[in-house]
């Protein structure tokens, strides 16, 4: 049982026909005798059935021999595409479940007792889903969850070559879009990506020169929008028709947004007066027979369609219902509606339609720009939660498809920071994140732990995080090249105090880029964490020079690291010069053994700054554990953290002697070590010293 989730027009379905080319082909899933593909946008169609009568009326062919088929389900395998696409509803978590093929139930109900193997178990079902639906199920019964990401760099270059027939203007047209940040950042939707080769296509086509003629898109509204002024500007219907042709398939595109219905027939077109012999009608809507029904060319395009109506043919009424019905929405089908919805409120945006909208046109846009408004209003009242995040990141990019700055600064007047922790962060998201960081620039703590970033993310937000005091980026496991940009990071933000590197990759030859950023007088990075980047004892070289020129830095963890080794002593070193100004050390889970006792010493008995280090999870235990005790009798420390060193009972020798003589210690943490034993009086007499100064022992 496996979900496939994916933002719109990135591929699911394409991959899912692709599934079954490849079965046909003999090429890949041999295992399975059948493959049944179906679509939700069909089943909606159907109402009460069995699995066998859903099966025929796919496959009528298959009558006689379906009951046998269906005796060995494990050889079989179902498709279910567009889950955010069905009508039906679907609780995974229900009790009442199907177990017969020849039972008749509600569609819905059949393919969760498909889910939850109590209809035909041992099939295998591969469903897709927008993961905006998936907010409001239950998706814990499936084995696995598979994300589509869309196209690498090195795809996308390989989709302009395919796609131009000539090689120099697949190079020109790709070189164009490369130059575009935005443009770039949308052609990882393959469908995006189609949009844009064929609107340059057309561009190139007619003018000679290297610049194509058409209005670069700022935003996912401009592309369709110039995409589709493209259409109708190559039509020879006068301007009128055009907008009484936008009217209607507006009207039927948004009645099939708000109700989940995606095919239509001839009595959907005659209730919105949709002329079918409109030559420009192909260029919209697609024609399928037996029965006959139409579809849009994609669900993107019907979306864009359903949010232009409102300028087309304006009605303060039919909006504001519009836009509560979208509001109330719970399962996401109106994400992409709002939207567009909000970029078409945008003036430059709706000049690229100009002679199409109504007269009242920027009336609808000043409905749409304080229902944002008032959106944001509420959403400040929100208790925080993981849907709060989701919630802001879709208000985001209706803010970032207004391009209203003005707006963004109402709107986040009053915010000091962002949590997106946890929330998938993909490169068109981080596009809109950084377009709002540079519109409202008060923002103190961003919060991106665990968010997927690549590097294709972090180049789209590095340029904005100029004004961030505290930056997490922990647990995206960004490699060693993103070194380079986290260092112009730091170069370029003098407020930068607390940096959250930590569960990263990077360990190698650039993570010098990111020490030097470091070593600079100018840089004010108060808290550098850097636990489990895998980094060799060779790193302790680049940190020890920002331990010596970074005045700034007070708390440094380096734990989970590899720092073992003859290069511990340079870290340990710059230590001990004058210049460190180091308050909390953290190093535990390094492998040191009791060797790296004797550096350590070296370290602290000339340091006057550091207040805690933490060693937990090490292998101090040995003959030169003394030596740090020894140098413990002599520094400032307040708390030492010694837990899990297999330290065995005659190290309370040492440590009594380092109580004893220690005024700072207030806080020493001995758990998971060996100290029972008759040695662990002496530690028990130190405590009782009047020279004692310990509070608290663990």
């Amino acid at each position: 049982m496996v979900m496939v989730i994916g933002v719109p027009g990135v591929g699911k379905t394409t991959l899912m026909q692709k599934f079954v080319y490849d079965w046909v082909k003999g090429d890949l899933y041999q295992s399975f005798s059948f493959v049944f593909f179906f679509e939700f946008r069909v089943l909606n169609r159907l109402d009460n059935v069995s699995l066998e009568t859903m099966i025929l009326h796919q496959y009528p062919h298959l009558e006689q021999q379906l009951s046998t088929i269906l005796q060995d389900p494990e050889k079989l395998l179902f498709i279910f595409d567009g889950l955010d696409e069905s009508l039906h509803t679907m609780d995974f978590t229900s009790n009442h479940l199907c177990s017969h093929p020849k039972l008749l139930e509600p569609c819905g109900q059949i393919v969760v007792s498909m889910v939850r193997k109590s209809l035909l178990k041992g099939c295998s079902v591969l469903m897709t889903s927008r993961p905006t639906r998936l907010a409001s199920i239950n998706c814990s019964v499936f084995q696995r969850t598979v994300e589509i990401i869309g196209f690498f760099p090195e795809e996308r270059q390989m989709y302009f070559e395919n796609f131009f027939p000539k090689c120099n203007l697949a190079k020109k047209a790709f070189s164009y879009v490369k130059q575009n940040e935005t443009l770039y950042t949308f052609c990882y939707l393959p469908s995006y990506c189609w949009i844009i080769c064929t609107v340059l296509s057309r561009s190139f086509q007619t003018t000679s020169s290297d610049q194509p003629v058409s209005l670069l898109p700022k935003t996912v509204t401009q592309l369709f929008a110039i995409f589709i002024a493209d259409i109708l500007a190559n039509h020879s219907l006068h301007k009128s028709d055009s907008q009484q042709l936008l009217r209607s398939i507006g009207g039927m595109a948004e009645h099939g947004v708000m109700n989940h219905k995606v095919i239509f027939d001839d009595r959907d077109l005659d209730s919105f007066h949709v002329d079918n012999n409109s030559k420009l009608l192909s260029s919209f809507l697609m024609e399928s027979e037996e029965p006959v029904s139409y579809s849009f060319l994609h669900l993107t395009v019907q979306e864009f369609f359903s949010a232009l109506v409102h300028y087309v043919d304006y009605s303060p009424e039919k909006l504001q219902k519009s836009l509560k019905d979208a509001k109330s929405c719970s399962d996401g089908r109106c994400e992409i509606f709002l939207r567009f919805l909000c970029g078409l409120s945008d003036g430059s945006t709706r000049s690229i339609l100009t002679g199409y909208l109504d007269p009242q046109a920027a009336q609808a846009s000043t409905d749409v720009i304080t229902w944002v408004k008032e959106l944001f209003l509420e959403e400040q009242k929100l208790k925080k939660s993981e849907d709060k995040k989701q919630r802001l990141l879709s208000t985001f990019f209706y803010l970032y498809e207004t391009r209203n700055k003005s707006l963004v600064l109402e709107s986040l007047k009053s915010c000091k920071s962002f949590d997106f922790s946890y929330v998938n962060m993909s490169s068109l998201d981080c596009t809109v994140l950084a377009f709002i960081l540079k519109s409202y620039t008060n923002i103190e703590k961003l919060n991106l732990t665990r968010c997927s970033l690549d590097i294709e993310g972090l180049e789209r937000l590095a340029p904005e995080l100029h004004n961030v005091q505290s930056l997490s980026l922990s647990e995206n496991n960004l490699q060693n090249i993103s070194c380079i940009r986290l260092a112009s990071v730091i170069r370029n933000n003098r407020y930068l105090k607390k940096l959250d590197l930590r569960n990263n990759r990077l360990s190698g030859p650039h993570f010098s880029d990111v020490t030097e950023a470091l070593s600079s007088p100018d840089c004010g990075v108060e808290e550098l964490l850097l636990s489990s980047n895998d980094l060799p004892d060779t790193s302790c070289i680049q940190l020890a020079s920002v331990i010596r020129n970074n005045r700034s830095l007070k708390k440094l963890v380096l734990s989970n690291n590899r720092l073992f080794g003859e290069h511990f002593s340079d870290l340990m070193e710059a230590l001990s010069s004058p210049d460190c100004r180091i308050e909390e050390l953290e190093l535990d889970r390094n492998n040191l053994p009791d060797t790296s006792c004797i550096q350590l010493a070296s370290g602290i008995r000339n340091n006057q700054s550091l207040k805690t280090l933490v060693l937990y999870n090490n292998h101090l235990s040995g003959p030169h554990f003394s030596d740090l005790m020894a140098a413990l009798s002599t520094c400032v420390i307040k708390k030492l953290d010694l837990a899990g060193n297999d330290l065995p009972d005659t190290s309370c020798i040492q440590l009594a002697s380092a109580i004893k003589n220690n005024q700072s210690l207030k806080i020493l943490v001995l758990s998971d070590n060996r100290l029972s034993g008759p040695y662990f009086t002496d530690l028990m007499e130190a405590l009782s010293s009047p020279d004692c100064r310990i509070k608290e022992l663990r």
